[in-house]
C-alpha cells in the first residue's frame, strides 16, 4: 500500500498539520508520561511496567496511569504558582478539577500534593470525601445542584460553594443555616471571554448555561451579603479549556477585577477564581504554554490590573485539572482489523480496535485528535496514514483521527494512544453495553487497579428484568 507519493511527500488525505515521521515507532516529546520508554526490543513502558505485561494481566481497552507523573505535575503546578503568586505580594488557592478524572487514590495524591479539589455533584463529593479529603478544602460547582447536594454539601462542611444563580442563592442559604454554618461563597459570573487553544474571543457571550452576567453580580453579590448564613468570598469565571497562551486570561482578570473593585466598596472581597483550562499537548503539532510560564503571566496580570484599579491584591484561586492529569495516562487496545479504504486515488488504512467512543468520546463529541504508537513492538515498515476506529455502531465511532504507523500493522498488535489521563474515563459510558474499562496505576515497576472495570454480568446486574446470570457463553 503506498502511503507516500514518490516525492517522499505526506499522503494527501492528510491533515495539514501532521507530519509523516521519520520513525513511525519513536514517542513524540510531550505527549506521553515522563516514564515512558521503549525497550531495546521495541515494547513500549510506563512506570516500569510493559504494556504487554498490563495488556495481559487486565485486558484492553485499559487506562494506564503513571502516578508519579501526575503526583509530581501536581506538585509542580502548586510549586510554581506559589512562587509567581508570593513574589507579587499575594498567595494562591489550586483546586484539582475532579471532573477530569476522580478516583479516590487520585484524591489521595493531589492532596498530598497541597492541591485542594474541585466536585461538580453529590457522587464526586462522596468520592472525595471517601479518599479522605479534608471538607474544607473542597470547592463546590455546578448549575443545577439539587437541594440533596446542597443539604450533603452543607452538613459536611464543604469549603466553597459556587453559586451559579439567583434561584441558588436562597438555596444555599436555608441549607447552610440548617446546619447551623455561615457558608462560604462565590458567585460565578460570564466575563464575556471564551478561549480554546491559542485563540479567544473578547465579545459578549452571554447565552450559556454557567453563571451570570457581569451586570446583575452588584445586585446578587448584595443578596448574598444580606443573607446572614452566607459568606461571600469572591467572584468566580471559567473562559474555557484547552487554553494554549495567557492572553483570554489576562482579558477575563481584566473584567473581573473592574467588577471586584466595585464590589469592595460593600464589603471585603478576600478572593479572585479565574478558573481553569490549562492545554496539554495532544500531537505533535500541539504547542501548550508552560506551566511556569502561565504562572508568571498569571501574577503579571492579577498584579498590572490591581495597580491600575488601586486596589488589594486579592488571593487568587485555580482550577486546573487536565494538565496534572492528562499526560499522565495512556490506553491500551487490542487491534482486530484493518481495511486500506480507496480514496480519491488514495489509501487510508482503517485499523479497528476493540474500544472506541465508551472509553472516548472526545473525538466524537469535540472533535479531539489524538496520537497513536505500536505498544508491544516495533517495525521498519514504512509509515501508513492510519485512522483508529472503534467497534461501535456509529461511523463517527474514531479514537484516532489521523496519524502514521508502521504498515504492517495487523490484527493482534497491541497499541497505546497518549494524553488520555483527562476526560477519558470521565466520560466514559456503556454504549453498545461495553463495560467500562479498568483503570490501573502503575509505579516503579508494579501496577494496582483504581478502578476496576466492568463485565456483561455487572451490567445485566442492573438490569430488572435479566431472567439469569449471565455465564459468559457458557452452556
Amino acid at each position: 500500500m503506498t502511503t507516500r507519493s514518490l516525492e517522499g511527500l505526506p499522503n494527501p488525505l492528510a491533515p495539514d498539520w501532521l507530519c509523516v515521521p521519520a520513525d513511525a515507532n519513536a514517542l513524540a516529546p510531550g505527549l506521553w508520561p515522563t516514564s515512558a520508554t521503549r525497550s531495546p526490543g521495541g515494547e513500549l513502558s510506563i512506570g516500569g511496567v510493559t504494556a504487554a505485561a498490563l495488556a495481559a494481566e487486565f485486558g484492553t481497552p485499559l487506562y494506564v496511569i503513571d502516578e508519579a507523573d501526575a503526583r509530581a505535575r501536581a506538585a509542580e503546578l502548586l510549586t510554581v504558582f506559589q512562587a509567581e503568586f508570593a513574589r507579587i505580594g499575594t498567595s494562591v488557592k489550586v483546586y484539582y478539577a475532579g471532573k477530569a478524572f476522580l478516583s479516590t487514590e487520585v484524591v489521595r495524591w493531589v492532596s498530598d500534593a497541597g492541591l485542594n479539589i474541585d466536585v461538580c455533584s453529590g457522587g464526586e463529593l462522596a468520592v472525595a470525601l471517601a479518599g479522605g479529603a479534608d471538607p474544607a478544602r473542597l470547592g463546590f460547582h455546578g448549575n443545577n445542584k439539587s437541594l440533596a447536594e446542597l443539604d450533603q454539601a452543607t452538613r459536611v462542611g464543604v469549603g466553597t460553594i459556587v453559586i451559579d444563580s439567583e434561584v441558588e442563592i436562597g438555596r444555599v442559604a436555608e441549607a447552610a443555616a440548617r446546619h447551623g454554618r455561615a457558608q462560604n461563597v462565590r458567585l460565578r459570573v460570564n466575563s464575556g471571554v471564551h478561549a480554546h487553544t491559542h485563540e479567544f474571543l473578547a465579545t459578549s457571550h452571554e447565552d450559556q448555561k454557567f453563571g451570570i452576567v457581569l451586570t446583575d453580580a452588584p445586585r446578587l453579590v448584595a443578596l448574598i451579603r444580606a443573607e446572614p448564613a452566607l459568606n461571600f468570598v469572591g467572584l468566580h469565571c471559567h473562559i474555557g479549556s484547552q487554553i494554549f497562551g495567557a492572553d483570554g486570561f489576562a482579558e477575563s482578570a481584566a473584567r473581573l477585577l473592574d467588577l471586584h473593585a466595585v464590589l469592595l466598596a460593600g464589603g471585603p472581597v478576600p478572593e479572585l477564581n479565574l478558573g481553569g483550562g490549562f492545554g496539554i499537548a495532544y500531537t505533535s503539532a500541539d504547542e501548550p504554554t508552560p506551566i511556569r510560564e502561565l504562572a508568571l503571566a498569571l501574577a503579571d496580570i492579577v498584579a498590572t490590573e490591581c495597580a491600575r484599579l488601586n486596589i488589594p491584591l486579592p488571593v487568587v484561586a485555580f482550577e486546573p485539572g487536565r494538565v496534572i492529569i492528562g499526560r499522565a495516562g495512556v490506553s491500551l487496545y487490542r487491534v482486530g482489523t484493518t481495511k486500506a479504504v480507496d480514496v480519491s486515488g488514495m489509501q487510508r488504512l482503517y485499523v479497528s480496535v476493540d474500544g472506541g467512543m465508551s472509553d472516548n468520546v472526545r473525538p466524537a463529541l469535540y472533535g479531539a485528535d489524538y496520537a497513536v504508537r505500536l505498544a508491544d513492538r516495533t517495525s521498519t515498515a514504512e509509515p501508513a496514514l492510519v485512522r483508529i476506529a472503534g467497534k461501535h455502531c456509529e461511523s463517527g465511532d474514531i479514537v484516532v483521527d489521523a496519524d502514521y504507523l508502521p504498515s504492517d500493522v495487523t490484527p493482534g498488535d497491541l497499541l497505546a494512544v497518549p494524553a488520555t489521563g483527562a476526560y477519558c474515563w470521565a466520560l466514559s459510558n456503556n454504549y453498545n453495553y461495553q463495560g467500562r474499562a479498568p483503570v490501573v496505576a502503575v509505579l516503579n515497576g508494579s501496577a494496582r487497579v483504581l478502578v476496576r472495570g466492568e463485565t456483561i454480568a455487572d451490567l445485566l446486574a442492573r438490569d430488572a428484568g435479566a431472567q439469569q446470570p449471565f455465564n459468559g457463553g457458557e452452556s
